[in-house]
């Protein structure tokens, strides 16, 4: 299998790691992909990015209220 950050995963296709990637273990190497995408454009003055481990995404929240959502126009 591969080791990433210390798991142990079998050979073959990972659709989701622990650290939110996409993964293809083969015994040469294990290539990964992330299952998220950044936040670039959003009001960085009034808000902040916050990684939500269930849903392997960012949230975009207030500063002043994070239970409140940001609009985000756009990830990379």
């Amino acid at each position: 299998g591969c080791i990433m950050d210390g798991k142990l995963y079998p050979f073959g296709e990972i659709a989701r790691t622990e650290n939110c990637f996409r993964c293809s273990c083969s015994p040469d190497a294990m290539r990964c992909c992330s299952l998220f995408h950044t936040p670039t454009g959003y009001d960085k003055e009034n808000c902040k990015v916050v990684f939500n481990q269930k849903s392997c995404n960012y949230d975009v929240v207030q500063k002043s209220d994070p239970s409140k959502e940001c609009f985000v126009y756009s990830r990379v």
